[in-house]
């Protein structure tokens, strides 16, 4: 062989070398998730379970791959979303919301999900049970549809002379709307309140919503979970203030947005468990070994400079009792 021909077999060897070493290096496992809302509105809580994930050593794009799948309020997307996931063998399945967990439990019974979601998963047949789940999925819980009638409580507690509240509920969520409607059905007959239950799925169907409060003459509206209307904390806020209508619903940020009164778990703890629970499982944990976790912090926020435009004024004992006042 010449001495030229040579140099030219070493150089092609030297690029071609790298190229085989990287092809040869196992690809990152991969994490599938899936969402209902958008990640705008879900900032703070992807921050939360990437933070639990790091807790267990896992970086996003450095040990491990995250394919996120938003399906911007349209619920009806989310079959065809784990599937595709399913498709690409992700390693785990994080469903952040009861829909979510619903349709991942539906196409799937071998990879592994951890679930998010502020409803009751032995009841959904999610599990078996809190302590044993059994199967291949488990997750958190946060205090949602259990503290809902309390939301209504709370708001009655401010306006004690109303007698007609509403429940707004997302009716693609059904799981989640069912049970929290029957719940606070049941709170405003022990309270002797008249309660009516509106939908929304849409945002087109906001100004409908606001109009039959107008025309019900309500005193109070309490803003039912899931990840459609809590994306939508601000625009809820600003037309609950539009409308003079004193509000409650469950996260801070409804509260800081001008909402008067929230109740409810701080979503952030609980994502952050689910991010956990699925780095361990990406270390080789099982569901059916892991416990579902229930986020019990409870928080309360009022904001008085809202109740102060409505006219109310909030008892003292109630103030006594928040975690935060925004004056």
């Amino acid at each position: 062989m010449k001495r030229r021909e040579f140099i030219t077999l070493l150089g092609g060897a030297a690029i071609i070398w790298p190229l085989v070493a990287r092809a040869q290096q196992p690809a990152l496992p991969m994490v599938g998730f899936i969402n209902p809302a958008s990640p705008q509105s879900y900032a703070r809580p992807l921050s939360a379970f990437l933070k639990g994930l790091g807790e267990t050593g896992y970086v996003d794009g450095h040990n491990v791959a995250i394919e996120y799948r938003w399906a911007e309020g349209r619920n009806d997307r989310l079959p065809a979303m784990v599937a595709d996931l399913v498709h690409r063998q992700v390693a785990v399945i994080a469903a952040t919301s009861t829909s979510a967990a619903l349709a991942a439990k539906a196409a799937n019974t071998t990879i592994p999900i951890v679930f998010e979601m502020g409803d009751d998963p032995v009841r959904l047949g999610l599990v078996a049970s809190l302590n044993q789940p059994g199967g291949n999925v488990t997750g958190v819980t946060q205090t949602n549809v259990e503290v809902a009638p309390k939301r209504l409580q709370l708001l009655h507690e401010v306006i004690p002379t109303a007698r007609v509240m509403v429940l707004l509920v997302n009716p693609a969520d059904p799981a989640l709307a069912e049970m929290t409607t029957k719940e606070v059905q049941a709170a405003a007959r022990t309270l002797g309140l008249e309660l009516h239950v509106l939908n929304a799925s849409t945002e087109r169907d906001f100004d409908a919503v606001f109009a039959k409060l107008i025309q019900l003459r309500a005193g109070g509206l309490v803003i039912g979970g899931g990840p459609f209307l809590i994306s939508r904390n601000e625009q809820l806020a600003a037309l609950a203030a539009r409308h003079a209508v004193p509000t409650i619903f469950q996260y801070r940020e409804f509260a800081v947005a001008g909402g008067l009164l929230s109740y409810g778990s701080d979503i952030t703890d609980s994502y952050r468990l689910a991010g956990v629970y699925t780095g361990r499982i990406l270390k080789g944990d099982k569901p059916a070994d892991l416990p579902v976790q229930q986020a019990t912090k409870v928080e309360m926020i009022i904001n008085l400079k809202t109740a102060k435009a409505l006219g109310i004024n909030v008892p003292n004992t109630l103030i006594g009792r928040a975690d935060e006042v925004i004056e």
